[in-house]
């Protein structure tokens, strides 16, 4: 695979993991609710897939370094890297109680996370432990912070319904 198109699609892929993540727990912890876990998902591979493809397109651009094909090519790459994997957490949340989707979704999640991470350690001949440590630890923190803002956003909406 080209080194470009790679980028595209590492780029597409971890983006996706991040993202629908971060969405599916903060949605799940603060709505408890498989069908707006479900839009979420939809919503962030529809939108985010298109936002990060023209990033990736006026990035490219910007650099002034590749035809047009070859911005096309990351365009698409991306688009459909983000799209595509994005996609793929909503089978879980369809064939499974939506707390154990979540979790499905979470193992499913990080074990594409380390084995890009892994596979770029080893193409760099760096250790695997050191670059799959800190992108798990990167996805950590995000997944924490969206399960936290989800449960205060909870709170804060229970709060305002009791007139308290």
């Amino acid at each position: 695979m080209k080194d470009s198109l790679r980028k595209e699609i590492t780029f597409g892929l971890t983006s996706a993991v991040i993202t629908t993540l971060g969405l599916m727990v903060g949605l799940h912890s603060g709505t408890h609710s498989k069908v707006v876990v479900l839009a979420g998902i939809l919503t962030i591979a529809i939108a985010d897939a298109f936002s990060d493809a023209l990033g990736i397109h006026v990035s490219e651009e910007a650099e002034n370094m590749h035809t047009h094909g070859q911005v096309w090519a990351a365009t698409v790459a991306t688009f459909l890297a983000k799209f595509l994997f994005a996609m793929t957490f909503v089978v879980p949340v369809f064939f499974f109680p939506l707390s154990k989707a979540i979790v499905i979704s979470l193992v499913w999640g990080l074990l594409i996370l380390t084995i890009l991470s892994y596979r770029i350690a080893k193409s760099q001949n760096e250790p695997p432990w050191k670059i799959v440590g800190e992108h798990l630890v990167i996805g950590a923190i995000v997944i924490l912070l969206t399960h936290w803002a989800g449960d205060w956003i909870q709170s804060l909406c229970n709060h305002i319904n009791n007139g308290s």
